[in-house]
């Protein structure tokens, strides 16, 4: 079965850790660049993080800068977001996203992405 797993998410306070994950089942990441992007109620999905597969080359949505690091280890067919220092604004459920096999950073929009997973809650709340 093709599908994208989130996990790892849940309640943490300010300031606080977590690491998501994104596992591939049935297709290779490899072959293409993923994105996490995020959710808040009331609000359009966002951009937050994307990883090309060319290149190694990332983007990080200016709120998560020097907190949030993406990785992905293609052995496991998994990508991580590492998120550090984390503020209530960071609540959301989170997505892990493929794109349509350009391999390519591009701008890390929801609209360059075409597989999804079922997303994963993130609270930051004290």
């Amino acid at each position: 079965q093709v599908q994208l797993v989130e996990s790892g998410g849940g309640l943490v306070q300010p300031g606080g850790s977590l690491r998501l994950s994104c596992a591939a089942s049935g297709f290779t990441l490899d072959y293409y660049a993923i994105g996490w992007f995020r959710q808040a109620p009331g609000k359009e999905r966002e951009g937050v993080s994307c990883i090309s597969s060319s290149d190694g080359s990332t983007y990080y949505t200016d709120s998560v800068k020097g907190r949030f690091t993406i990785s992905r280890d293609n052995a496991k067919n998994t990508v991580y977001l590492q998120m550090n220092s984390l503020k209530p604004e960071d609540t959301a459920v989170y997505y892990c996203a493929t794109d349509n096999g350009s391999r390519l950073l591009r701008l890390c929009l929801p609209y360059e992405y075409n597989r999804w997973g079922q997303g994963t809650q993130v609270t930051v709340s004290s």
